[in-house]
């Protein structure tokens, strides 16, 4: 298997200014590479036949890219309008501001076959494209959030994937995003 880091996952995990809240410690290119000399401890179905998670053990200093929401820290977050790119229509996303998370024990990455990213215009020269990573405490996906079922069932035109909303799984990404919320 071949994976290549694409250029909407560059751009979010590895930004110009790098972040808190985003991959430490490597090079997009020195990530690429361990992705592609390191079998996954697991491989789990993603929500779509396309889709595939390769989960890792983080070998990073990259945190939890969650924080569970307590009576303690629910005045720590925010919100606002916010679009991934410039295609992207605005959608309210929350976050938090001024907590700790721990570093994170699994980096669960997120790849979409060759074919679906040439379906979504952005072609990749491998068997498999990063679009995303997790950085969890347990080698489990976290829920997709609500909005990205949402913009996923809008479809391509609107940087989805054109993948229709599972019920019962939005439900379950509803539950956990209402007891967690990401951090900057």
């Amino acid at each position: 298997m071949s994976i290549r880091l694409t250029p909407f996952a560059r751009t979010r995990l590895f930004p110009r200014e790098p972040r808190a809240n985003t991959i430490r410690d490597c090079s997009p290119a020195q990530f690429e590479q361990r992705l592609n000399d390191e079998p996954p401890l697991r491989v789990l179905d993603g929500y779509a036949p396309f889709c595939r998670l390769h989960v890792h053990r983080n070998w990073t200093s990259t945190r939890c890219l969650t924080v569970p929401v307590t009576d303690a820290n629910r005045h720590l977050l925010r919100s606002a309008y916010e679009a991934r790119s410039r295609r992207e229509l605005p959608v309210l996303v929350r976050w938090f501001e001024g907590v700790d998370p721990p570093v994170a024990d699994y980096l669960v990455v997120i790849l979409y076959s060759a074919g679906q990213l040439e379906e979504e215009g952005n072609p990749i020269d491998r068997e498999w494209g990063v679009v995303g990573c997790l950085y969890t405490a347990t080698p489990e996906e976290i829920p997709m959030a609500p909005i990205t079922m949402m913009r996923n069932a809008l479809g391509v035109d609107e940087g989805g994937s054109g993948v229709p909303i599972d019920r019962e799984a939005y439900r379950r990404s509803v539950e956990f995003w209402e007891a967690n919320a990401n951090w900057r």
